[in-house]
Protein backbone atom coordinates (compact mmCIF):
# COMPACT_ATOMS: atom_id res chain seq x y z
CA UNK A 1 0.00 0.00 0.00
CA UNK A 2 3.01 2.40 0.86
CA UNK A 3 3.98 2.68 -2.78
CA UNK A 4 0.54 3.47 -4.30
CA UNK A 5 -0.76 5.80 -1.46
CA UNK A 6 0.64 8.88 -3.13
CA UNK A 7 -1.42 7.55 -6.63
CA UNK A 8 -4.37 6.97 -4.57
CA UNK A 9 -4.13 10.30 -2.82
CA UNK A 10 -2.86 12.60 -5.95
CA UNK A 11 -6.02 10.81 -7.86
CA UNK A 12 -8.45 11.73 -5.23
CA UNK A 13 -7.20 14.99 -5.01
CA UNK A 14 -7.29 15.50 -8.92
CA UNK A 15 -10.96 13.74 -8.98
CA UNK A 16 -12.39 15.77 -6.19
CA UNK A 17 -11.26 19.47 -7.65
CA UNK A 18 -12.61 18.14 -11.21
CA UNK A 19 -16.07 17.30 -9.50
CA UNK A 20 -15.99 20.47 -7.55
CA UNK A 21 -15.11 22.89 -10.68
CA UNK A 22 -15.99 21.63 -13.52
CA UNK A 23 -19.43 19.68 -12.66
CA UNK A 24 -20.95 23.21 -12.17
CA UNK A 25 -20.21 23.83 -15.85
CA UNK A 26 -21.90 20.71 -17.63
CA UNK A 27 -24.16 20.94 -19.81
CA UNK A 28 -27.87 21.61 -19.12
CA UNK A 29 -29.42 19.87 -21.96
CA UNK A 30 -30.52 16.89 -21.18
CA UNK A 31 -28.80 13.35 -21.89
CA UNK A 32 -28.93 9.59 -22.11
CA UNK A 33 -32.68 8.10 -21.18
CA UNK A 34 -33.80 11.88 -20.76
CA UNK A 35 -33.27 12.71 -24.23
CA UNK A 36 -34.85 9.29 -25.41
CA UNK A 37 -37.82 10.05 -22.97
CA UNK A 38 -38.10 13.64 -24.97
CA UNK A 39 -37.89 12.60 -28.65
CA UNK A 40 -40.32 9.80 -28.26
CA UNK A 41 -42.82 11.60 -25.95
CA UNK A 42 -43.24 9.65 -22.98
CA UNK A 43 -41.86 12.21 -20.59
CA UNK A 44 -44.77 13.43 -19.74
CA UNK A 45 -45.23 10.30 -17.93
CA UNK A 46 -42.54 10.73 -15.44
CA UNK A 47 -42.96 10.39 -11.67
CA UNK A 48 -40.86 11.35 -9.01
CA UNK A 49 -38.01 9.15 -7.65
CA UNK A 50 -37.87 7.78 -4.40
CA UNK A 51 -34.97 9.68 -3.63
CA UNK A 52 -35.98 12.93 -4.88
CA UNK A 53 -36.07 14.52 -1.68
CA UNK A 54 -32.41 13.20 -0.61
CA UNK A 55 -29.76 15.93 0.51
CA UNK A 56 -28.03 15.93 -2.98
CA UNK A 57 -30.79 14.94 -5.77
CA UNK A 58 -30.79 16.40 -8.76
CA UNK A 59 -27.11 16.89 -8.44
CA UNK A 60 -27.54 20.17 -6.12
CA UNK A 61 -27.38 20.34 -2.52
CA UNK A 62 -30.11 21.22 -0.32
CA UNK A 63 -29.05 24.39 1.27
CA UNK A 64 -26.90 26.16 -0.50
CA UNK A 65 -28.37 29.04 -2.57
CA UNK A 66 -25.47 29.29 -5.15
CA UNK A 67 -26.06 27.07 -8.02
CA UNK A 68 -22.83 26.14 -8.86
CA UNK A 69 -21.58 25.84 -4.93
CA UNK A 70 -24.15 23.87 -5.04
CA UNK A 71 -23.60 21.42 -7.71
CA UNK A 72 -19.64 22.03 -6.99
CA UNK A 73 -20.51 20.28 -3.31
CA UNK A 74 -22.91 17.29 -4.57
CA UNK A 75 -19.71 16.59 -6.83
CA UNK A 76 -17.58 16.24 -4.35
CA UNK A 77 -20.22 14.58 -1.75
CA UNK A 78 -19.83 12.33 -4.72
CA UNK A 79 -16.73 11.38 -5.14
CA UNK A 80 -15.81 11.23 -1.61
CA UNK A 81 -19.40 8.48 -1.13
CA UNK A 82 -17.78 6.78 -4.33
CA UNK A 83 -14.15 6.68 -2.58
CA UNK A 84 -15.70 5.34 0.53
CA UNK A 85 -17.38 2.22 -1.26
CA UNK A 86 -14.43 1.50 -3.03
CA UNK A 87 -12.14 1.54 0.08
CA UNK A 88 -14.60 -0.41 2.26
CA UNK A 89 -14.35 -2.79 -0.60
CA UNK A 90 -11.11 -3.04 -0.87
CA UNK A 91 -10.66 -3.83 2.55
CA UNK A 92 -13.34 -6.40 2.14
CA UNK A 93 -11.52 -7.93 -0.60
CA UNK A 94 -7.55 -7.85 1.09
CA UNK A 95 -8.92 -9.36 4.08
CA UNK A 96 -10.74 -12.50 2.42
CA UNK A 97 -7.98 -13.08 0.31
CA UNK A 98 -5.13 -13.10 3.54
CA UNK A 99 -7.80 -15.66 5.19
CA UNK A 100 -7.92 -17.50 2.15
CA UNK A 101 -3.67 -17.50 1.85
CA UNK A 102 -3.47 -18.34 5.46
CA UNK A 103 -5.45 -21.25 5.38
CA UNK A 104 -3.32 -24.59 4.55
CA UNK A 105 -4.53 -26.84 1.48
CA UNK A 106 -6.25 -29.30 2.44
CA UNK A 107 -4.79 -32.67 2.19
CA UNK A 108 -5.22 -34.81 -0.97
CA UNK A 109 -5.44 -38.07 -0.41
Amino acid sequence: MRRTAPFVVVGLVVTAALAFFVSPHASSSPDGLNKVAIDEGFDRTEQPHALADAPTAGYAVRGVDDDGLSTGLAGLIGVAATFAVAAGLLLVVRRARGRSEATPAPARG
